[in-house]
């Protein structure tokens, strides 16, 4: 039975690449890509040759019905993002979403994703969490972000390196200088980084060292900071 693979694909170091999603590129009918030249560089480096197909954030709403149609008739369509996991902070929601209420099969490979390494790494409890992946530019940000003042989970955002330092200042005012955060980049690569401390501290770092690449922030939840301002109390 034909059906729409969603395949992860490295976020930094393509030795992240599973024989598995290699596998299914190769064997796909179609795959979609938000970038063919991007998963061009990731096909000529495995060998992969197959027909690809732009779908992007762009184009992704005026074609989910016709390619669900295509798998409904016969065809194996793969789905891979420029980078980590599509549907996540990425194109792809709009079609499995197609899929699932035309009747066609979907299925996941597990594999990267940038803000479970960050997370784990973070040192900052991760039984539970709250991903919010990218804040809102303008309309609606402070809005969301006086909401997620009161959120106890720890919370992990996505963001732009030329807009670490702004937003971090921004954490400032809605959750406090001494809010416990970290910081990490370029995960996977070779200039990988985790910074971790106060939002203060982590501003201090990144006002004095330019941040470059992708960027994960893990931000503590409002009852662990309690928690770690009660600890240091009665030291």
């Amino acid at each position: 039975m034909a059906k729409l693979t969603v395949v992860p694909t490295p976020v930094g170091n393509l030795e992240d690449m599973t024989f598995r999603a290699i596998r299914v590129l190769k064997e796909a009918d179609l795959v979609l890509a938000e970038d063919t030249r991007t998963t061009g560089i990731l096909f000529k480096h495995f060998e992969i040759q197959n027909k690809m197909q732009s779908h992007h954030k762009f184009n992704e709403h005026k074609t989910v019905e016709q390619l669900a149609a295509r798998i409904k008739a016969g065809e194996n369509i793969a789905l891979v993002s420029d980078a980590g996991t599509p549907a996540i902070s990425d194109p792809g929601f709009m079609l499995v979403r197609e899929c699932v209420r035309q009747g066609v099969e979907v299925e996941c490979l597990p594999g990267a994703t940038a803000f479970v390494p960050a997370l784990v790494a973070s040192g900052l409890p991760n039984e539970k969490f709250c991903f919010e992946g990218f804040l809102p530019q303008k309309k609606g940000r402070q809005t969301r972000l006086m909401e997620l003042a009161e959120e106890e989970r720890t919370i992990i955002f996505y963001e732009s390196p030329y807009r670490l330092v702004k937003t971090l200042m921004q954490f400032v005012e809605f959750f406090g200088a001494d809010r416990q955060v970290s910081v990490s980049r370029e995960i996977s690569k070779v200039h990988e980084e985790t910074v971790r401390g106060t939002l203060e501290e982590v501003i201090q770092h990144f006002s004095e060292h330019e941040p470059k690449g992708e960027i994960v922030i893990v931000l503590a939840g409002l009852k662990q900071n309690k928690r770690d301002k009660r600890a240091e109390e009665n030291v």
